[in-house]
Protein backbone atom coordinates (compact mmCIF):
# COMPACT_ATOMS: atom_id res chain seq x y z
CA UNK A 1 0.00 0.00 0.00
CA UNK A 2 1.43 3.39 -1.02
CA UNK A 3 1.79 6.09 1.60
CA UNK A 4 -0.35 9.19 1.01
CA UNK A 5 1.73 12.22 0.13
CA UNK A 6 1.42 15.03 2.67
CA UNK A 7 3.18 18.34 2.24
CA UNK A 8 3.83 19.83 5.65
CA UNK A 9 3.82 23.60 6.18
CA UNK A 10 5.63 23.73 9.48
CA UNK A 11 6.86 27.31 9.19
CA UNK A 12 3.34 28.60 8.52
CA UNK A 13 1.92 26.60 11.44
CA UNK A 14 4.63 27.88 13.77
CA UNK A 15 4.01 31.49 12.78
CA UNK A 16 0.28 31.12 13.51
CA UNK A 17 1.00 29.47 16.85
CA UNK A 18 3.32 32.33 17.79
CA UNK A 19 0.58 34.78 16.85
CA UNK A 20 -1.92 32.96 19.06
CA UNK A 21 0.60 32.91 21.90
CA UNK A 22 1.08 36.67 21.61
CA UNK A 23 4.74 36.23 20.78
CA UNK A 24 4.67 37.60 17.22
CA UNK A 25 4.13 40.92 15.45
CA UNK A 26 0.67 39.74 14.33
CA UNK A 27 -1.59 39.06 17.33
CA UNK A 28 -4.29 36.41 16.91
CA UNK A 29 -5.43 36.42 20.53
CA UNK A 30 -8.84 37.87 19.57
CA UNK A 31 -9.34 35.28 16.85
CA UNK A 32 -7.80 34.11 13.58
CA UNK A 33 -9.94 34.22 10.41
CA UNK A 34 -8.31 32.36 7.51
CA UNK A 35 -9.84 32.35 4.04
CA UNK A 36 -9.02 30.68 0.73
CA UNK A 37 -11.03 28.91 -1.98
CA UNK A 38 -12.19 25.34 -1.38
CA UNK A 39 -9.80 22.46 -2.09
CA UNK A 40 -6.69 24.61 -1.75
CA UNK A 41 -5.40 22.70 1.29
CA UNK A 42 -6.85 24.55 4.30
CA UNK A 43 -8.33 21.53 6.07
CA UNK A 44 -5.25 19.40 5.40
CA UNK A 45 -3.10 22.15 6.89
CA UNK A 46 -5.28 22.36 9.98
CA UNK A 47 -5.19 18.60 10.59
CA UNK A 48 -1.62 17.85 9.59
CA UNK A 49 0.23 20.96 10.75
CA UNK A 50 -1.67 23.47 12.88
CA UNK A 51 -3.26 21.01 15.32
CA UNK A 52 0.07 19.17 15.91
CA UNK A 53 1.81 22.53 16.40
CA UNK A 54 -0.81 23.54 19.00
CA UNK A 55 -0.46 20.17 20.73
CA UNK A 56 3.31 20.65 20.84
CA UNK A 57 2.69 23.88 22.73
CA UNK A 58 0.73 21.93 25.34
CA UNK A 59 -2.63 23.31 24.19
CA UNK A 60 -5.90 21.37 23.97
CA UNK A 61 -7.42 21.50 20.48
CA UNK A 62 -11.06 21.05 19.49
CA UNK A 63 -11.74 20.74 15.74
CA UNK A 64 -15.10 20.92 13.99
CA UNK A 65 -15.82 21.10 10.26
CA UNK A 66 -19.18 22.72 9.51
CA UNK A 67 -19.00 21.45 5.91
CA UNK A 68 -19.16 17.77 6.90
CA UNK A 69 -22.90 17.73 7.45
CA UNK A 70 -24.74 20.78 6.20
CA UNK A 71 -28.08 19.27 7.19
CA UNK A 72 -27.12 19.61 10.87
CA UNK A 73 -27.15 23.00 12.57
CA UNK A 74 -23.64 24.47 13.00
CA UNK A 75 -24.57 25.15 16.62
CA UNK A 76 -25.14 21.43 17.19
CA UNK A 77 -21.91 20.47 15.42
CA UNK A 78 -19.87 22.87 17.57
CA UNK A 79 -21.58 21.72 20.74
CA UNK A 80 -20.98 18.06 19.87
CA UNK A 81 -17.27 18.64 19.18
CA UNK A 82 -16.79 20.28 22.58
CA UNK A 83 -18.90 17.68 24.40
CA UNK A 84 -16.90 14.87 22.76
CA UNK A 85 -13.69 16.43 24.08
CA UNK A 86 -15.21 16.57 27.57
CA UNK A 87 -15.96 12.86 27.33
CA UNK A 88 -12.33 12.20 26.38
CA UNK A 89 -11.25 13.98 29.59
CA UNK A 90 -13.91 12.65 31.92
CA UNK A 91 -11.25 11.08 34.16
CA UNK A 92 -9.65 14.48 34.81
CA UNK A 93 -13.07 16.04 35.26
CA UNK A 94 -14.06 13.40 37.79
CA UNK A 95 -10.86 14.11 39.72
CA UNK A 96 -11.97 17.71 40.10
CA UNK A 97 -14.97 16.48 42.05
CA UNK A 98 -13.88 13.34 43.86
CA UNK A 99 -15.51 14.68 47.00
CA UNK A 100 -18.98 14.61 45.42
CA UNK A 101 -19.09 10.87 44.85
CA UNK A 102 -21.79 11.30 42.20
CA UNK A 103 -22.09 9.98 38.67
CA UNK A 104 -23.05 13.42 37.47
CA UNK A 105 -20.85 16.26 38.55
CA UNK A 106 -21.91 19.77 39.37
CA UNK A 107 -19.90 22.81 38.35
CA UNK A 108 -20.47 26.33 37.12
CA UNK A 109 -23.80 27.67 38.29
CA UNK A 110 -24.93 24.25 39.60
CA UNK A 111 -25.09 22.67 36.13
CA UNK A 112 -25.42 18.90 36.08
CA UNK A 113 -22.91 17.46 33.60
CA UNK A 114 -23.54 14.01 32.16
CA UNK A 115 -20.21 12.81 30.78
CA UNK A 116 -21.73 9.86 28.93
CA UNK A 117 -23.38 11.88 26.17
CA UNK A 118 -22.03 14.00 23.32
CA UNK A 119 -24.55 16.77 24.02
CA UNK A 120 -24.24 19.58 26.52
CA UNK A 121 -26.80 20.05 29.31
CA UNK A 122 -29.69 22.26 28.25
CA UNK A 123 -28.71 24.93 30.76
CA UNK A 124 -25.00 24.94 29.82
CA UNK A 125 -23.49 27.55 27.52
CA UNK A 126 -20.54 27.02 25.21
CA UNK A 127 -18.55 29.22 27.59
CA UNK A 128 -19.43 26.85 30.47
CA UNK A 129 -18.30 23.81 28.47
CA UNK A 130 -15.07 25.40 27.30
CA UNK A 131 -14.29 26.59 30.82
CA UNK A 132 -14.83 23.06 32.14
CA UNK A 133 -12.47 21.70 29.47
CA UNK A 134 -9.89 24.35 30.39
CA UNK A 135 -10.10 23.52 34.09
CA UNK A 136 -9.99 19.76 33.55
CA UNK A 137 -6.98 19.76 31.23
CA UNK A 138 -5.20 22.73 32.79
CA UNK A 139 -4.38 23.79 29.24
CA UNK A 140 -5.30 26.63 26.96
CA UNK A 141 -8.08 25.47 24.62
CA UNK A 142 -7.87 26.13 20.88
CA UNK A 143 -11.21 25.78 19.11
CA UNK A 144 -10.88 25.44 15.32
CA UNK A 145 -14.07 25.91 13.29
CA UNK A 146 -13.51 24.90 9.67
CA UNK A 147 -15.82 26.41 7.01
CA UNK A 148 -17.23 28.72 9.66
CA UNK A 149 -19.28 30.71 7.13
CA UNK A 150 -22.01 28.06 7.37
CA UNK A 151 -22.89 29.48 10.79
CA UNK A 152 -24.29 32.51 8.95
CA UNK A 153 -27.12 30.46 7.47
CA UNK A 154 -29.27 30.30 10.61
CA UNK A 155 -30.05 32.20 13.78
CA UNK A 156 -28.82 29.24 15.82
CA UNK A 157 -25.51 29.29 13.96
CA UNK A 158 -25.06 33.00 14.55
CA UNK A 159 -25.99 32.60 18.20
CA UNK A 160 -23.21 30.03 18.52
CA UNK A 161 -20.74 32.59 17.12
CA UNK A 162 -21.83 35.14 19.73
CA UNK A 163 -21.54 32.42 22.37
CA UNK A 164 -17.97 31.70 21.30
CA UNK A 165 -17.15 35.40 21.49
CA UNK A 166 -18.52 35.45 25.04
CA UNK A 167 -16.48 32.34 25.87
CA UNK A 168 -13.34 33.99 24.51
CA UNK A 169 -13.89 37.07 26.64
CA UNK A 170 -14.71 35.06 29.75
CA UNK A 171 -11.72 32.71 29.51
CA UNK A 172 -9.16 35.37 28.63
CA UNK A 173 -9.99 37.95 31.29
CA UNK A 174 -8.53 37.95 34.76
CA UNK A 175 -6.45 34.83 34.14
CA UNK A 176 -2.71 34.55 34.70
CA UNK A 177 -2.64 32.81 31.33
CA UNK A 178 -5.21 32.83 28.49
CA UNK A 179 -7.81 30.09 28.43
CA UNK A 180 -9.13 30.14 24.86
CA UNK A 181 -8.08 30.86 21.30
CA UNK A 182 -10.44 30.74 18.32
CA UNK A 183 -9.56 29.85 14.72
CA UNK A 184 -12.13 30.19 11.93
CA UNK A 185 -11.60 29.26 8.29
CA UNK A 186 -13.80 29.91 5.28
CA UNK A 187 -13.82 29.20 1.57
CA UNK A 188 -15.61 32.49 0.92
CA UNK A 189 -13.91 35.69 2.03
CA UNK A 190 -17.12 37.67 1.63
CA UNK A 191 -19.05 35.27 3.84
CA UNK A 192 -16.41 34.93 6.53
CA UNK A 193 -16.09 38.71 6.61
CA UNK A 194 -19.71 38.96 7.77
CA UNK A 195 -18.50 37.88 11.22
CA UNK A 196 -16.22 40.91 11.53
CA UNK A 197 -17.54 43.72 9.32
CA UNK A 198 -19.86 45.74 11.53
CA UNK A 199 -20.69 46.42 15.14
CA UNK A 200 -23.64 44.01 15.08
CA UNK A 201 -21.40 41.05 14.26
CA UNK A 202 -19.74 38.92 16.98
CA UNK A 203 -16.11 39.55 16.05
CA UNK A 204 -16.31 43.14 14.86
CA UNK A 205 -12.88 44.60 14.24
CA UNK A 206 -11.02 41.33 13.65
CA UNK A 207 -9.04 40.99 10.43
CA UNK A 208 -9.53 38.48 7.62
CA UNK A 209 -6.21 36.76 6.85
CA UNK A 210 -5.68 35.28 3.37
CA UNK A 211 -4.52 31.68 3.65
CA UNK A 212 -1.31 31.38 1.58
CA UNK A 213 -1.91 29.15 -1.43
CA UNK A 214 0.45 26.29 -2.08
CA UNK A 215 3.14 27.20 -4.59
CA UNK A 216 6.10 25.87 -6.49
CA UNK A 217 7.72 24.40 -3.38
CA UNK A 218 4.70 22.10 -2.97
CA UNK A 219 4.84 21.12 -6.64
CA UNK A 220 8.55 20.32 -6.38
CA UNK A 221 7.99 18.07 -3.36
CA UNK A 222 4.94 16.42 -4.94
CA UNK A 223 6.75 15.80 -8.23
CA UNK A 224 9.75 14.32 -6.44
CA UNK A 225 7.50 11.96 -4.46
CA UNK A 226 5.56 10.98 -7.57
CA UNK A 227 8.68 10.31 -9.62
CA UNK A 228 9.97 7.80 -7.08
CA UNK A 229 7.08 5.59 -8.22
CA UNK A 230 7.92 5.91 -11.93
CA UNK A 231 10.63 4.56 -14.17
CA UNK A 232 13.68 6.79 -14.26
CA UNK A 233 13.28 7.58 -17.96
CA UNK A 234 9.58 8.34 -17.70
CA UNK A 235 9.15 11.01 -15.06
CA UNK A 236 7.34 14.30 -14.70
CA UNK A 237 9.09 17.65 -14.97
CA UNK A 238 8.48 20.27 -12.29
CA UNK A 239 7.81 23.09 -14.76
CA UNK A 240 5.07 21.13 -16.53
CA UNK A 241 3.55 20.07 -13.22
CA UNK A 242 3.56 23.66 -11.98
CA UNK A 243 1.80 24.94 -15.12
CA UNK A 244 -0.92 22.34 -14.59
CA UNK A 245 -1.17 23.28 -10.90
CA UNK A 246 -1.74 26.95 -11.79
CA UNK A 247 -4.41 26.04 -14.34
CA UNK A 248 -6.48 24.29 -11.66
CA UNK A 249 -6.22 27.21 -9.25
CA UNK A 250 -3.44 25.84 -7.01
CA UNK A 251 -5.69 22.99 -5.85
CA UNK A 252 -3.64 19.92 -4.87
CA UNK A 253 -6.63 17.58 -5.01
CA UNK A 254 -7.33 18.50 -8.62
CA UNK A 255 -3.65 18.12 -9.55
CA UNK A 256 -3.69 14.62 -8.06
CA UNK A 257 -6.85 13.86 -10.07
CA UNK A 258 -5.07 14.93 -13.27
CA UNK A 259 -2.12 12.69 -12.48
CA UNK A 260 -4.49 9.77 -11.84
CA UNK A 261 -6.26 10.46 -15.13
CA UNK A 262 -3.12 10.50 -17.25
CA UNK A 263 -1.75 7.42 -15.49
CA UNK A 264 -4.14 5.50 -17.76
CA UNK A 265 -2.60 7.05 -20.87
CA UNK A 266 1.07 7.29 -19.84
CA UNK A 267 3.26 8.07 -22.81
CA UNK A 268 6.98 8.50 -23.04
CA UNK A 269 8.64 11.14 -20.91
CA UNK A 270 8.61 13.86 -23.62
CA UNK A 271 4.81 13.59 -23.76
CA UNK A 272 4.11 13.83 -20.04
CA UNK A 273 4.20 17.62 -19.97
CA UNK A 274 1.70 17.84 -22.84
CA UNK A 275 -0.56 15.31 -21.13
CA UNK A 276 -0.45 17.30 -17.90
CA UNK A 277 -1.28 20.59 -19.57
CA UNK A 278 -4.02 19.23 -21.82
CA UNK A 279 -5.71 17.47 -18.92
CA UNK A 280 -5.37 20.57 -16.71
CA UNK A 281 -7.07 22.62 -19.44
CA UNK A 282 -9.79 19.97 -19.65
CA UNK A 283 -10.33 20.15 -15.88
CA UNK A 284 -10.51 23.93 -16.03
CA UNK A 285 -13.02 23.80 -18.87
CA UNK A 286 -15.14 21.28 -16.96
CA UNK A 287 -15.20 23.54 -13.91
CA UNK A 288 -15.90 26.69 -15.87
CA UNK A 289 -18.44 24.91 -18.05
CA UNK A 290 -20.62 24.58 -14.96
CA UNK A 291 -20.55 28.36 -14.51
CA UNK A 292 -21.45 28.86 -18.16
CA UNK A 293 -24.44 26.52 -17.84
CA UNK A 294 -25.68 28.58 -14.90
CA UNK A 295 -24.97 31.99 -16.43
CA UNK A 296 -25.88 31.74 -20.10
CA UNK A 297 -29.65 31.17 -19.69
CA UNK A 298 -30.07 34.11 -17.31
CA UNK A 299 -32.12 37.14 -18.41
CA UNK A 300 -30.12 40.25 -19.22
CA UNK A 301 -30.85 42.03 -15.93
CA UNK A 302 -29.83 39.01 -13.85
CA UNK A 303 -26.55 38.73 -15.77
CA UNK A 304 -25.83 42.40 -15.10
CA UNK A 305 -26.59 42.07 -11.39
CA UNK A 306 -24.43 38.95 -11.09
CA UNK A 307 -21.53 40.74 -12.81
CA UNK A 308 -21.91 43.68 -10.43
CA UNK A 309 -21.76 41.37 -7.40
CA UNK A 310 -18.64 39.72 -8.85
CA UNK A 311 -16.96 43.09 -9.34
CA UNK A 312 -17.54 43.98 -5.72
CA UNK A 313 -15.78 40.75 -4.76
CA UNK A 314 -12.79 41.64 -6.95
CA UNK A 315 -12.57 45.12 -5.39
CA UNK A 316 -12.97 43.72 -1.84
CA UNK A 317 -15.92 46.05 -1.31
CA UNK A 318 -19.27 44.85 0.05
CA UNK A 319 -22.00 44.82 -2.58
CA UNK A 320 -24.71 47.30 -1.60
CA UNK A 321 -27.53 46.69 -4.05
CA UNK A 322 -29.33 50.04 -3.91
CA UNK A 323 -26.53 52.56 -3.65
CA UNK A 324 -26.64 55.06 -6.50
CA UNK A 325 -23.28 53.96 -7.96
CA UNK A 326 -24.35 50.31 -7.82
CA UNK A 327 -27.57 51.01 -9.73
CA UNK A 328 -25.58 52.95 -12.35
CA UNK A 329 -23.10 50.07 -12.69
CA UNK A 330 -25.88 47.52 -13.19
CA UNK A 331 -27.50 49.75 -15.80
CA UNK A 332 -24.20 50.08 -17.69
CA UNK A 333 -23.55 46.33 -17.59
CA UNK A 334 -27.08 45.64 -18.82
CA UNK A 335 -26.62 48.09 -21.72
CA UNK A 336 -23.27 46.49 -22.63
CA UNK A 337 -25.10 43.22 -23.18
CA UNK A 338 -28.10 44.79 -24.88
CA UNK A 339 -27.84 48.47 -25.86
CA UNK A 340 -31.58 48.62 -26.52
CA UNK A 341 -32.72 47.34 -23.12
CA UNK A 342 -34.66 49.56 -20.77
CA UNK A 343 -32.71 51.01 -17.88
CA UNK A 344 -33.29 48.80 -14.82
CA UNK A 345 -35.18 50.22 -11.88
CA UNK A 346 -34.69 49.38 -8.21
CA UNK A 347 -37.65 47.02 -8.49
CA UNK A 348 -36.03 45.22 -11.44
CA UNK A 349 -32.81 44.85 -9.44
CA UNK A 350 -34.70 43.52 -6.42
CA UNK A 351 -36.49 40.94 -8.57
CA UNK A 352 -33.20 39.92 -10.17
CA UNK A 353 -31.55 39.49 -6.78
CA UNK A 354 -34.38 37.30 -5.52
CA UNK A 355 -34.23 35.17 -8.66
CA UNK A 356 -30.46 34.74 -8.33
CA UNK A 357 -30.93 33.73 -4.69
CA UNK A 358 -33.49 31.12 -5.71
CA UNK A 359 -31.01 29.77 -8.27
CA UNK A 360 -28.35 29.66 -5.48
CA UNK A 361 -25.98 31.94 -7.40
CA UNK A 362 -25.91 34.65 -4.73
CA UNK A 363 -26.80 34.86 -1.06
CA UNK A 364 -27.91 37.71 1.17
CA UNK A 365 -25.62 38.65 4.04
CA UNK A 366 -27.65 41.52 5.46
CA UNK A 367 -30.24 44.11 4.53
CA UNK A 368 -29.40 45.13 0.96
CA UNK A 369 -26.04 43.29 1.09
CA UNK A 370 -25.28 40.34 -1.19
CA UNK A 371 -22.36 38.08 -2.13
CA UNK A 372 -21.62 35.31 -4.61
CA UNK A 373 -22.51 31.81 -3.50
CA UNK A 374 -19.37 30.49 -5.28
CA UNK A 375 -16.47 32.90 -5.61
CA UNK A 376 -15.15 30.87 -8.56
CA UNK A 377 -17.93 32.47 -10.61
CA UNK A 378 -16.07 35.78 -10.31
CA UNK A 379 -12.92 34.25 -11.83
CA UNK A 380 -14.93 32.77 -14.69
CA UNK A 381 -16.70 36.09 -15.39
CA UNK A 382 -13.33 37.88 -15.36
CA UNK A 383 -11.98 35.36 -17.89
CA UNK A 384 -14.99 35.97 -20.13
CA UNK A 385 -14.38 39.73 -20.00
CA UNK A 386 -10.73 39.21 -20.97
CA UNK A 387 -11.70 37.01 -23.90
CA UNK A 388 -14.41 39.38 -25.15
CA UNK A 389 -13.57 41.19 -28.41
CA UNK A 390 -12.39 44.73 -27.89
CA UNK A 391 -14.44 47.49 -29.48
Amino acid sequence: MSIRFVYHRITLADSIVQGMAGAAIVDYSSGLFLTAPRRTGKSTFLREDLIPACTAQGWETVYVDLWTNRDVSPAILIEKAIATKLIEHQTQIQKLFTATGANKITLLRSISWDLTTSALPDEATLADALQLLYLATDRMVVLIVDEAQHALNSDAGMNSMFALKAARDALNQGETRPGLRLVFTGSSRDKLAQLVLNTKQPFFGAQITPFPLLGRDFVEAYTEDLNTKLAERNRFQVDAMYRAFELVGNRPELLASIVSRIALEMGEAPNLGDLLESNAHAFQQELWGEYSLSFDPLPNIQKAVLKAVARSLASREPFAAYKEETVKLIARLAREQNPECDLPTAQHIQQALEALRTKELIWRVGRGMYALEDEGMADWLASQAEDAPKA
